[in-house]
């Protein structure tokens, strides 16, 4: 699971509720700029994660469980 996977996960699953990432932060009692593209690199170039805290408030708001928000996670098989 990458950064951008995660990120992906968030577009995917606020469209699949008819909202747009800010509208998924707004509805979930989140700041409406928690999801903003610009937010999810830090200014040293760093990546920044979603905090667990925000994927729980979307899954609550939403009435969705963990399995129905990682479905938009692809899986990346490795070999060992």
């Amino acid at each position: 699971m990458t950064h951008e996977d995660v990120w992906s996960a968030i577009e995917k699953f606020a469209n699949e509720h008819n909202m747009s990432c800010s509208g998924l932060a707004k509805c979930s009692g989140l700041d409406p700029t928690t999801f903003n593209r610009s937010k999810r690199w830090s200014k040293e170039g760093q990546p920044r994660w979603p905090s667990t805290n925000s994927i729980s408030k979307i899954l609550a708001s939403t009435g969705a469980s963990l399995e129905d928000f990682t479905k938009f996670i692809p899986a990346h098989n490795h070999d060992m």
